[in-house]
C-alpha cells in the first residue's frame, strides 16, 4: 500500500506557530504573516503515526507545495531532520499541478489538508486528479494545521 502525504499544512508548520490555534494559524496565513521555511516541524505525532503506517508495510511518500529546487531541499532536510519514514518526495515540475505531481506518485491513500487558508478544495490536489485514476486512491482530508494525530494507526482501517 503506498501513501501520499502532503507536507506543508498537514503534516508541516513552523514552530514558532507551537501553541497557537489552528485557526490563528489559518488566519496568519490568509493575511501572509508567514514565517520562512527554516523552523519548519511536524505537526503532533506525525512523525510516529508515519512510522507506525511504514511497520506495516506502508509506502510513504510526499508532495511538497514547494517547486523551486532549493526549497525542496529544504523540505528534505525538514524530512530528514525529524526522521520520517524515507520515500519518495514529489513536488510539481514547471507546468504541472498538484493532480499531475500525485498522478506520477500513484497512490492508493492520499492524505492532504483541506486548504483553508489558501481557497479550500481549489487548491487540494485530489480534486484535481484524473477521474479514472481518482477511482484508485482513497482521498483522506485533513484541517489545514490539524495533523494527523486523530488518523487510526491501522493501515487497514485507514484504507477503509
Amino acid at each position: 500500500m503506498k501513501i501520499l502525504v502532503f507536507t506543508e499544512g498537514t503534516i508541516f508548520t513552523h514552530a514558532s506557530w507551537i501553541g497557537l490555534s489552528r485557526e490563528e494559524i489559518v488566519k496568519r496565513v490568509k493575511t501572509g504573516d508567514v514565517p520562512g521555511y527554516a523552523g519548519t516541524m511536524p505537526i503532533g505525532n506525525a512523525v510516529e503515526k508515519l512510522r507506525a503506517w511504514q511497520r506495516q508495510g506502508a509506502l510513504i511518500s510526499y508532495l511538497t507545495s514547494r517547486r523551486d529546487p532549493e526549497e525542496v531541499e529544504q523540505v528534505r532536510r525538514v524530512l530528514q531532520q525529524y526522521d520520517l519514514p524515507q520515500g519518495e518526495l514529489l513536488f510539481r515540475r514547471p507546468g504541472e499541478e498538484y493532480g499531475d505531481a500525485a498522478e506520477r506518485g500513484m497512490p492508493d491513500i492520499l492524505i492532504e489538508d483541506d486548504c483553508e487558508s489558501i481557497g479550500g478544495e481549489v487548491e487540494m490536489t485530489y480534486p484535481h486528479i484524473r477521474p479514472e485514476l481518482k477511482a484508485g486512491i482513497r482521498s483522506i482530508v485533513v484541517k489545514e494545521f490539524g495533523g494527523i494525530d486523530h488518523l487510526p494507526d491501522d493501515i487497514s482501517e485507514l484504507a477503509g
